[in-house]
């Protein structure tokens, strides 16, 4: 029996290369090993993203990348957070179980309350709890990290043996599946791809629109004029070449210590490679979009498949909490375990 491996990501509309690189591809990849279950996290949006107005349409478009990059519901668990309401219930019952103290400690948690100080919500606090709730609910016994993530996914351990010390054997310590997540540098030159610094390149952008982007990305800032000589290790340009110009890498990077090529020449060579990577997914992404009403199905199958799951999980975690009320047959939904 396949183990099942659990991620989740916050919706954040049309996916960038960075997003790709660093997850996406890999998510696509687990299929074939494990029983995947794949998240898009809406409630832990709420945290930071208060524009409802644009939720709805991030959902979609997230979901749209993720099937065009190539994830298949017909081998993954693909749904919405909040469309499997037992996360909240189990987040409740995992709360009760949590120091405040293991929870204050969380670098994450002082770094976004620095970033939005008039706006410290108990969500970022329990944050930690409900990311653990996402994926004990559904038994997952894999979960993809970087290094960085190591320490939130201790977290999520800690709660689960406390929570199966005072209440029995309930849920497997997830564990971490050491994954490369590559640093994809942005087009400004700092060291992440990221929307918040508009240094993006969108996965579903036409060709035309990711050339005009690619061509104002900053490069080696020790080179001024044209027959100046590169510096490669540090160009944040060249780094992007080796995702999409792997074969050709050598070359670029002796043209460009040689000054055999010059910035602008080097970004036209790059938004060549990326429109040639990225035509099949956008092929594949054109064709979904076509297809009414097909995303909404695929996240209802989703939402219904993983209810299967969480609405046992929930029995069983109430059953051990003593919450399973002592009455025979159907309490408002639960069929109860008493007799």
């Amino acid at each position: 029996m396949k183990k099942r491996v659990f991620s989740g990501a916050r919706p954040t509309g049309r996916q960038h290369l960075g997003n790709y690189l660093g997850a996406i591809k890999n998510y696509v990849a687990l299929q074939d090993e494990y029983d995947c279950v794949y998240c898009i996290v809406d409630l832990h949006a709420l945290t930071t993203h208060k524009d409802k107005e644009t939720l709805q349409s991030n959902i979609y478009e997230m979901a749209l990348d993720w099937l065009a990059a190539g994830m298949d519901p017909q081998k993954s668990i693909v749904f919405v957070q909040s469309h499997v309401p037992q996360v909240t219930e189990l987040h409740t019952m995992l709360s009760m179980v949590t120091p405040l103290s293991w929870l204050l400690r969380v670098p994450t948690f002082k770094e976004k309350a620095k970033k939005q100080p008039k706006d410290v919500n108990y969500g970022l606090v329990g944050y930690p709890v409900l990311m653990t709730s996402d994926i004990v609910l559904y038994k997952a016994e894999i979960v993809p990290v970087g290094e960085d993530q190591l320490p939130h996914l201790e977290l999520a351990r800690e709660i689960v043996r406390r929570f199966n010390m005072l209440y029995g054997d309930t849920f497997p310590e997830p564990e971490a599946k050491l994954t490369e997540f590559p640093l994809v540098p942005g087009l400004d030159g700092t060291d992440k791809m990221s929307k918040s610094y508009d240094n993006v390149i969108e996965l579903a952008a036409t060709p035309e629109e990711t050339r005009k982007k690619i061509m104002t990305a900053f490069t080696d800032p020790a080179r001024k004029l044209r027959g100046d000589v590169g510096h490669p290790d540090i160009c944040n340009v060249y780094h992007l070449h080796k995702f999409f110009d792997a074969a050709d890498l050598p070359v670029i990077r002796e043209k460009c210590i040689s000054a055999g090529i010059g910035c602008v020449e080097c970004k036209a060579l790059l938004a060549e490679g990326v429109n040639k990577n990225l035509s099949p997914f956008r092929m594949r992404r054109a064709e979904i979009a076509a297809r009414k009403g097909y995303i909404e199905e695929v996240l209802l199958d989703g939402a219904r498949r993983a209810h299967v799951i969480a609405a046992e999980t929930i029995r069983e975690v109430k059953d051990h909490m003593g919450l399973t009320p002592n009455l025979k047959g159907e309490y408002y939904g639960v069929t109860t375990s008493k007799e």
